[in-house]
């Protein structure tokens, strides 16, 4: 049977200190600046939890498993019916609206069921729902389903406790930051965590909360939704609401979508400065750098970027189980993006939904949606097995899977050709305390390409793949044909693999293992002997370890990798493309 979920639509009549044309609104007018002081000092729902949850509680990511989809129904309907078009087929809909026929109608003379909908009213004041929607945490990772919720950074009530209104209707337990010392004023579109415990924003948090130290944020982020690292960057310049996911995504635990516009041009350099500064001080939950995926934001017809545009994006997209829906302008840049999302992401339903008229407003599709998070989870996280030159051993794989009714059996499944069915490999509990499971794909043959997914059935009987569209969803790896620069170099117990990827485009891996703990300096050397990179203060542990270098800045052609520490020197050969 289909797991009931649900998108709540409110349309409503504003509040009347609000007029109608702040329904569309994302900007806070001027009217609405003289009313921020005296919403502040009551901006509290009645009957909510003002402070921390008593068990830790983990933030879920928005690639997870959802129980429905918060929309507003107000402005921009045509574009929230394709919203709803879409979503319907993954999810129950709920639409909460003053008047129910109003959305029938429109739904109905554009082709779309009403099956799998429902209706709920609750006022409103405008339609950006992502930013006063609710949060999901959950206790103990993976127990109990929390809605978490903050002050909405507009003076606009009836958006405020709408997150409230919804905890009530699906009978959740509420708790709201609004009350000192946990009071905090924020905006779901400037707020992206990896559903283990990093977060990101822009520093509009630090401006629209002057009172309080960053430090004194983190405490509370912690408290409420188990934030252990929050990355504040700089805000960019032409970006008038500062929400990073006008041009930043998470695709998984490790991967960052980025906007990239023309080089030098818009907000890009500040993008790139910001992007460059996470990747040197802050890697993925798995110890290693983020994986970036560049995607072009568009230009207006006339060929312009803001801050003599719109603010046109992709990265302003939003996943519904395994379907995810990306906004479109025009075909000869749309057709671009699409592709790289469907690269990125094989096995998901990538749809576009045409934007143009709400990107005026300076949002699009994650700007206008809102996720509310499945009531019992059966978590999968897995870092993605990298390109190798291993044709002789075995795969491993590796993932944390749990349920609180624990984990009865996992599978890796696996191919080499996408044309022939897929071979089951049994999963066993490595490490009951890091609830890792891990198995070995067998070992194959230079030259061929493994794609592969994990199934988990849980002790209750749910069950749960990763990525979520498996078996049409799947990571793959290669596995890579030797070459003269290709082998392992070992001198005095100090062992360097082969670096991947190579040639080298970006952030490049080189696998180094030593029997001994020391420091070492990694160079990167031209054929004429000058260093181009260098870090003189490399910390080699016993055992495995993962160093990494950048090649994006440095020139196409043939170097040297040096590695050099107290019992010798290594080195190998590194093509630059």
């Amino acid at each position: 049977m289909k797991k009931f979920l649900f998108i709540i639509v409110a349309c409503f009549s504003a509040a009347p200190s609000i007029s109608y044309a702040q329904r569309e609104l994302h900007r806070m007018s001027a009217e609405e600046s003289t009313l921020m002081p005296a919403y502040l000092q009551q901006a509290r729902s009645a009957g909510s939890i003002t402070t921390p949850p008593a068990s830790p509680v983990r933030a879920m990511a928005e690639w997870e498993e959802i129980d429905g989809l918060l929309v507003t129904w107000t402005s921009y309907t045509s574009t929230i019916r394709e919203i709803i078009r879409h979503a319907r087929l993954e999810t129950h809909v709920y639409v909460v609206c003053a008047d129910s026929n109003t959305v029938k109608s429109s739904l109905t003379s554009n082709g779309i069921p009403l099956s799998n909908i429902s209706y709920l009213i609750t006022p409103f004041n405008s339609v950006w729902s992502r930013d006063y929607g609710q949060w999901n945490v959950y206790t103990n990772d993976i127990d109990s389903l929390l809605v978490v919720d903050w002050i909405y950074n507009r003076p606009r009530p009836a958006d405020n406790v709408i997150p409230q209104y919804l905890a009530n209707y699906t009978n959740l337990p509420f708790y709201e930051m609004s009350t000192p010392p946990y009071d905090l004023v924020h905006t779901g579109g400037n707020f992206m965590v990896d559903g283990f415990g990093t977060a990101f924003s822009s520093q509009l948090i630090l401006t629209e909360n002057t009172g309080k130290t960053s430090a004194q944020i983190d405490t509370i982020m912690k408290a409420f939704m188990g934030i252990d690292r929050y990355i504040k960057m700089p805000v960019l310049p032409y970006d008038g609401i500062h929400h990073i996911d006008m041009h930043m995504k998470l695709l998984d635990e490790e991967t960052l979508l980025v906007g990239q516009y023309p080089a030098g041009m818009s907000d890009g350099p500040q993008i790139e400065a910001n992007l460059q500064w996470v990747l040197a001080n802050y890697p993925s939950v798995y110890g290693t750098p983020y994986k970036v995926i560049r995607i072009p934001m568009p230009p207006n017809s006339s060929g312009n970027y803001p801050p003599n545009s719109n603010y046109y994006t992709y990265a302003n997209s939003v996943f519904i189980n395994k379907t995810i829906l990306i906004p479109t302008y025009t075909a000869q840049y749309d057709t671009t993006a699409l592709r790289i999302y469907r690269e990125a992401l094989p096995g998901y339903n990538v749809q576009g939904i045409n934007c143009n008229s709400i990107i005026a407003a300076s949002g699009a599709l994650h700007c206008i949606t809102k996720e509310l998070g499945a009531a019992d989870p059966l978590v999968i996280s897995h870092q993605s097995h990298a390109d190798t030159y291993n044709s002789s051993s075995p795969y491993m794989v590796s993932a944390m899977i749990r349920h609180r009714s624990g984990i009865a059996n996992a599978t890796v499944w696996f191919r080499t050709d996408t044309l022939q069915p897929y071979t089951s490999m049994s999963m066993t509990l490595t490490n009951a305390v890091t609830h890792e499971w891990s198995a070995g794909i067998p070992a194959q043959q230079a030259g061929k390409r493994v794609y592969y997914y994990i199934a988990a059935n849980a002790i209750s009987g749910k069950a749960q793949v990763r990525p979520m569209p498996a078996p049409a969803g799947y990571w793959q790896f290669d596995v890579l044909l030797n070459t003269a620069i290709a082998h392992t170099y070992v001198i005095g117990g100090l062992q360097m693999q082969p670096a991947f990827p190579n040639p080298s485009n970006g952030i490049t891996c080189i696998p180094v293992e030593s029997g001994i703990a020391l420091r070492a300096r990694l160079s990167l050397i031209d054929v004429t002997g000058r260093i181009v990179l260098t870090n003189p203060e490399v910390t080699i542990k016993v055992g495995e370890n993962k160093l990494f270098i950048n090649t994006s800045d440095v020139m196409a052609g043939l170097y040297s990798l040096i590695l050099e520490g107290e019992s010798g020197t290594v080195v190998q050969k590194l093509m630059v493309r």
